[in-house]
């Protein structure tokens, strides 16, 4: 086998991937002026950007890119790297966004299904479809995201470790 990267881990960089595509995706879509699933971000993010829409496209490629990058680590998997400094970047970066990704979809997607349960009332009500659009859509997406890219990340540097 040309890549000793478990089975396990693939399977979590792919979740992540397809995670952070799809959110990514959605944010090209919205910046070329789609509209489907847009009243799901609430009405406060689709006034910031309905003047000037295309500058969704540079935050949906950052999306993608932040999204594939990590699977460059699943074909060094185990492996000596060179250079070393770029591969310990990418895994910091990862890292970092992993948990930046668990704490703001898992604490939005809480957020969200507390206000939307009426245990949370905010001050000055809010838009039930964005609510709904975050509690079991975006957030929990950015939460699943997060999630699989850090049990790739701790497979993968398993891996290493056990190999050295």
């Amino acid at each position: 086998m040309d890549n000793p990267a478990p089975v396990a881990a693939r399977a979590a960089f792919t979740v992540a991937a397809v995670a952070g595509v799809v959110h990514g995706g959605f944010s090209i879509y919205w910046g070329f002026g789609g509209a489907s699933l847009v009243d799901t971000l609430g009405e406060n993010l689709v006034e910031q950007w309905q003047e000037h829409p295309a500058l969704l496209l540079p935050v949906g490629m950052v999306k993608i890119l932040a999204a594939l990058l990590p699977l460059l680590l699943l074909r060094t998997a185990g492996k000596p790297v060179q250079p070393v400094f770029w591969h310990r970047l990418l895994r910091v970066v990862s890292w970092a966004g992993a948990v930046l990704l668990i704490l703001w979809g898992g604490v939005n997607t809480v957020t969200g299904n507390l206000v939307l349960s009426g245990i949370v009332e905010p001050d000055g009500g809010y838009d039930y479809d964005g609510m709904v659009g975050h509690a079991w859509l975006w957030d929990p997406l950015f939460l699943l995201w997060g999630v699989a890219l850090a049990v790739g990340l701790f497979l993968t540097g398993r891996l290493r470790l056990s190999r050295q």
